[in-house]
């Protein structure tokens, strides 16, 4: 809990303030209280979100995409020593009629599964709306998204709805190339990537590019 009568007190910390904030004490305490409130709020996310099989359990006609998916997932051995033995919690936000979770999300619950430090829960888009709206793609509720959490569910950044490299051919073609045939190559782009564009992406938030670098160098 954020000690106010101490930082007042404290002549280095009110520098730190007008440093990095430059909006007087009030505004500051203002800040670390919403920081707080969202800290306290992604610690509730998380002991009501579903682990990955729970969320299976409760798929309906996805169920076998899902756990296929997850099954033939194959694991680069590099990807374990990715988080330096740092505890991560991966928050994602999904829907299992998704083709985009359906092809990125069983790859991280792989990983999850054999990397100790990892844990990784899911909640419904559509039943956290307002967790969603903290994450548009230019201004929409595209999913996934991926949170990745300190041991203290503090935020240390996001990841989705895409691999980058596909977000960007998909916003440079979806203007030009019909739908119905866009989404067909999406799926091939998947196929190919085999879920490795993922994992190296949301190992970067995890790690820090300098672990995920030293992890495939081992």
């Amino acid at each position: 809990m954020f000690n106010r009568g101490y930082a007042q007190g404290s002549e280095a910390f009110q520098r730190v303030i007008l440093y990095h904030v430059g909006g007087g004490f009030d505004r500051f305490v203002s800040f670390l209280q919403q920081v707080e409130l969202k800290m306290a709020n992604y610690a509730g996310l998380w002991s009501e979100a579903m682990k990955f099989d729970e969320f299976l359990a409760v798929s309906g006609s996805h169920h076998a995409l899902w756990e296929g998916l997850f099954r033939l997932s194959q694991i680069p051995a590099w990807a374990a020593g990715a988080t330096k033995g740092k505890k991560r919690n991966l928050l994602v936000i999904a829907e299992d009629w998704c083709g985009d979770a359906s092809n990125t999300i069983p790859f991280l619950a792989h990983w999850a599964s054999v990397t100790p430090e990892i844990s990784l829960r899911i909640i419904r888009r559509d039943e956290h709306l307002d967790v969603m709206d903290r994450y548009l793609t230019n201004g929409s509720r595209s999913i996934p998204v991926v949170i990745v959490l300190d041991e203290n569910y503090e935020e240390l950044g996001y990841w989705g709805p895409r691999p980058k490299a596909l977000q960007e051919w998909v916003m440079a073609n979806k203007g030009t190339i019909p739908k119905a045939e866009l989404y067909p190559q999406v799926r091939k782009w998947y196929a190919r990537d085999r879920g490795e564009t993922t994992l190296r992406e949301v190992m970067a938030i995890v790690a820090g590019k300098e672990g995920l670098e030293e992890a495939r160098q081992s």
